[in-house]
Parts: structure tokens; sequence; C-alpha cells
């Protein structure tokens, strides 16, 4: 008997030095290794990592389009700063479209109850964003924090909102680290997600989305407020 065609086997991912080098200079600045507001050069970047300036300034574009580099006339590449009115942005969009997959997900949870359903997913991402709050590293619970809040957006299963989120990731990522660190107690970060928490595994919509959208309100107006004492000082 040919049993050939039974199995599927995904094929390797190449992936191009452009990408590669786009990858490590993302992973440096949203692990803070590179700081926000740093001016970055071709030929210092293309010297740490290793690759041509040419492979450098493709990579730089790529970052410019996922928001966390600025290139500025004349004078080169600067990571990106958030400022006050940045922080606003960010959590209005982010208060529309999670409230947005909340609801879907709340659906879900309520039409697929088996084990395999969205519920487990939600339960191990909160699971691992409690275990990051009880060993208190900053940059595991950012982490954590996000991947939480995107496996909610990736579990409404609505390709075009997906995409929308993707377009803002990475901005997301630096302004949950800014947030998380105005909370001197971590069991604060687990508490202002456990509502939301609930209510999705409740299967309560409206609980569901009334709760995403007061968590970004709330922790979004505590960011904007500590930005604008910063500008002011």
């Amino acid at each position: 008997m040919d049993t050939s065609s039974i199995f599927t086997v995904k094929k390797v991912q190449k992936r191009t030095t452009e990408a590669q080098a786009a990858d490590r200079l993302r992973d440096a600045i949203l692990s803070g290794d590179i700081p926000l507001g740093a001016r970055l050069t071709e030929i210092q970047m293309a010297e740490q990592v290793g690759v041509s300036r040419g492979t450098i300034r493709t990579a730089f574009h790529q970052l410019v389009q996922e928001g966390l580099l600025v290139q500025v006339p004349y004078t080169g590449w600067t990571v990106m700063t958030l400022s006050a009115h940045d922080a606003w942005e960010l959590y209005t969009l982010r208060a529309s479209l999670e409230a947005l997959a909340s609801r879907l997900v709340a659906q879900r949870v309520r039409n697929e109850p088996a084990a395999d359903g969205p519920s487990t997913a939600i339960t191990s991402a909160f699971a691992r964003l409690k275990a990051a709050c009880s060993k208190g590293d900053k940059r595991v619970i950012a982490q954590e924090d996000m991947n939480l809040h995107k496996a909610i957006v990736t579990l409404s299963n609505h390709r075009r909102l997906i995409e929308q989120y993707s377009l803002i990731e990475h901005q997301v990522r630096i302004y949950i680290q800014s947030s998380d660190a105005l909370v001197l107690d971590p069991d604060e970060i687990v508490g202002q997600h456990d509502p939301i928490v609930r209510a999705l595994l409740q299967g309560e919509e409206d609980a569901a989305v009334a709760f995403a959208a007061r968590h970004n309100e709330l922790e979004g107006a505590i960011l904007v407020e500590h930005l604008q004492k910063l500008d002011q000082a």
C-alpha cells in the first residue's frame, strides 16, 4: 500500500539576510537594548550585525513600516519615541480593535466549548502572564502581557482585524512595556486582566467588550498623564 500521500511536511522557511537583520534590530529595540529615541547609522549597525550597509538599509526600511524606526531627512534613522499623543492614539485604537476581538472570542467560547477550543489558549496565555508576574522580570511580564492580548486578537478568527492589529503590534509592545513599568506591584497587572479573561471564558460578550475597553482606557490614561508630566518637566 502506498502511504506517501498521507503525510504532509511543511517546507523549510527560507529567510533573506535582510529579514534576519530586521529581526535582530527589532528584538534589540523591543528588549530595550537599543533605547527609544536612539539615533542609528547604517555603518554602525552594519558592523554590529555583520552585514552590508545595503542589507541594513533594507532592514531599516522594514522597521520604518512597522513604526519602530523613523527616517529623518538629511539626518538618518531614529528609534521611535512614545509621546503622550502617541500613547493616546495607541490606546484608543487598541480599545476598539481589542473590544471587537473580545466580542468574537466570547462568541467562539460559547459556541466551541470543546477542550481544543479558544478557552484552552486563553487560559494558557493568562497562566504564562501570571507566572511572569510572580517572578517579577519586567521584560518577560511585558512580553506575556502582549502575548495575551495578541492571543485574543488571533482567536477572533477575523482576518482583517488580525492584519490591522499586526500593523501596530510592535508599537503596542513598547506601549505595554512603558505602561507596565508604572505598576509597582506585578500582581496588579494580573488583576487588570482577570476580569477580561473571566468574561471571555464564560462566553459573556458584553462584559468582555466592556472590560477590554475599560482596561485600555484606564491604563492608557495613566500612561498619557505620566508622559505629559515628563514633557512638562
